[in-house]
């Protein structure tokens, strides 16, 4: 069961539990209303964290290198977390990866030349005995102008192509941030056409043109301040997706809570969805063997995306003088309940 306002997303807990067992090393014990209201969790869901920790440790993984966490009604007592405990010491192969990644960070247009990362990153840099990274990275396409925007809080006219349908549309946005998550930049804004909260990838904006109308700043919702570029929306729905187990690591970034078991030896991982093409368009890449098991109406956007491609496929041809196209495969991609197109009509890719 979800719990309303906790992260569901796998790798947000997975941070939140290291912060956890950190304190838990520093303090020994605490309260475990103390550690929800720290953490921002609600209690029931901690707990059963903290009990799924308790069956980790370190190699070889025997009784005394497992963590030692005693949760009784009200407190937990931690033992065995000596090593969150002491600093940490990487490997020249580690130290190397922490640089890049730090330099790469320092080189997106906008970043802090005098930050404490970069103090950092100097100290590191001198440790590993090398000379200075070089990191370059492309810049995205209207990148300084939005940011300008953001920092002026002008009013700003862009041509945006949406995931949804491949359509271009002209909309006023309030650009409020410029992010970048999961290797892209992304703009947050309040869109005027959809009277509504957006978060634009900035490679699908085809133009944009600042105007001389400043907007008065808006409070930014909590779903926009996630560590996940995908913001579900209120158009958005779960869908849980069966996959074989070895493929759940496909899914794992885009998981909306913990996964479940399912039938024949699979497992199923809940997916928020924004729109039933982008759903369809995922299945084709995850193989015939994944399957929507709720809710029904999104099991058909597989054969449905497939059956446009086809008809694509086909015009393209006859508008080419070709003598036909091959025929529809029967359910190469799709399983003994998706024969008919279903699936609602919704706007908005899993991105906007």
């Amino acid at each position: 069961m979800l719990v309303s306002g906790q992260a569901t997303d796998a790798g947000e807990r997975l941070l939140r539990l290291l912060a956890v067992l950190a304190y838990l090393a520093r303090v020994g014990e605490a309260s475990i209303a103390d550690l929800a209201s720290r953490f921002g969790v609600d209690e029931r869901v901690l707990v059963g964290e903290l009990e799924l920790a308790a069956c980790c440790g370190l190699p070889p993984y025997t009784p005394d290198q497992l963590l030692e966490l005693v949760v009784d009604d009200e407190r937990v007592v931690a033992h065995g977390l000596d090593a969150l405990r002491r600093p940490q010491r990487l490997t020249p192969e580690e130290g190397f990866a922490v640089a890049a990644a730090a330099r790469a960070l320092l080189a997106v247009p906008g970043a802090e030349r005098s930050s404490p990362l970069s103090s950092a990153l100097s100290k590191l840099e001198a440790a590993l005995g090398a000379d200075r990274l070089e990191v370059q990275l492309e810049s995205a396409q209207h990148l300084e102008l939005l940011r300008a925007a953001v920092e002026e809080r002008r009013l700003v006219e862009i041509d945006y192509l949406g995931s949804a349908r491949g359509r271009e549309t002209t909309r006023v946005v309030e650009p409020h941030a410029v992010v970048a998550l999961e290797g892209r930049f992304y703009l947050d804004a309040y869109c005027h056409l959809a009277d509504a909260w957006r978060r634009f990838q900035l490679e699908r904006i085809r133009s944009a043109r600042p105007t001389t109308t400043r907007f008065t700043r808006r409070e930014v919702p909590g779903d926009l301040r996630g560590p996940g570029a995908f913001r579900g929306g209120p158009g958005s729905t779960i869908a849980l997706v069966a996959v074989p187990e070895g493929r759940q690591a496909l899914l794992d970034r885009l998981a909306a809570g913990p996964p479940e078991p399912a039938s024949g030896g699979r497992v199923a991982v809940p997916v928020r969805v924004g729109d039933p093409n982008w759903l369809g368009r995922l299945l084709l890449r995850l193989g015939p063997e994944a399957e929507v098991l709720d809710p029904p109406e999104l099991a058909g956007a597989r054969v449905a995306v497939a059956r446009r491609a086809l008809a694509r496929y086909r015009r393209q041809v006859g508008a080419k003088g070709g003598r036909g196209a091959p025929a529809a495969p029967a359910a190469s991609s799709g399983t003994s309940g998706e024969a008919e197109e279903s699936g609602p009509g919704g706007s908005g890719g899993s991105r906007r």
